[in-house]
């Protein structure tokens, strides 16, 4: 009974940082109860599955026994929060957070494995956390939506994409402008900005686009002559490159086509 009520304690307690509305002396001293100290500086990191995390569950029971196996409990915090799995580090505890992505992407057979792990930036104090956590979710939701290969993600990488959205309505305009036009193509605009985005993946070289989506060299380059034709940009200009690139990603930010801007 005293284990599972510590363990309740600590899931409150990590609600309470993450919620960050709660009287701020009160949470200090709670805090200080697990050996954290509020005014240091934290990280958090956010785990996702296919399926929910749940408290108490097999997946999240393992993680937390492993990082509390070869850590210092007093320096990390880890729950279970909206179905996500989080895991809160103080300063200098760097190795926790790898760890508790390689935990959650890698758990071993028979637990549910993370399909991606983001991290905040370090941030003091109450405040603190809530903004590293915060971050985490944003990344976690930029990745989503530009559908990211990446599993390992960090919030410092993601920068520009707050900058891009925010200001919406000039991105919505971008992307009207620029990506309009493809709707007249034959299949509508997704096969064209799909080979937007290849192209810049794969370095512009032509042969090894036409590879990644299994077309021929002649069958890319009609599709980069649709493209300049039909928004008068040309892929070959490297300013041009950017404004497609650019209005790509805030198409797929923004939902377009499938959602109206």
């Amino acid at each position: 009974m005293a284990v599972r009520q510590e363990e309740a304690n600590r899931r409150e307690l990590v609600n309470d940082l993450l919620h960050g509305r709660s009287d701020l002396g009160r949470l200090a001293e709670r805090a200080e109860r697990f050996g954290l100290r509020l005014a240091a500086g934290y990280t958090v990191a956010v785990a996702v599955a296919d399926e929910p995390y749940l408290e108490g569950a097999p997946a999240s029971h393992r993680v937390l026994r492993e990082l509390t196996g070869r850590y210092d409990d007093r320096t990390l915090l880890l729950a279970a929060r909206d179905g996500r799995l989080v895991c809160i580090a103080s300063d200098g505890e760097a190795p926790v957070l790898t760890a508790f992505t390689e935990l959650a992407l890698r758990p071993g057979p028979g637990y549910t494995a993370a399909r991606r792990v983001a991290t905040g930036r370090r941030h003091a104090g109450t405040g603190g956390i809530v903004r590293s956590y915060e971050e985490a979710l944003a990344a976690l939701e930029y990745a989503q939506r530009l559908k990211l290969p990446a599993q390992r993600l960090r919030a410092e990488e993601l920068l520009v994409f707050p900058v891009l959205m925010r200001d919406r309505s000039a991105m919505a305009d971008l992307v009207r402008t620029v990506l309009g036009p493809l709707t007249a193509a034959r299949g509508g605009a997704r096969p064209l900005m799909e080979t937007i985005t290849v192209q810049a993946e794969a370095g512009y070289v032509n042969a090894e686009t036409a590879r990644r989506l299994g077309l021929s060299v002649r069958a890319l380059g009609y599709r980069l002559e649709r493209i300049r034709d039909l928004t008068g940009y040309d892929p070959a200009d490297a300013l041009h490159r950017y404004t497609l690139e650019t209005a790509v990603m805030g198409a797929r930010l923004l939902g377009w086509p499938d959602q109206p801007l």
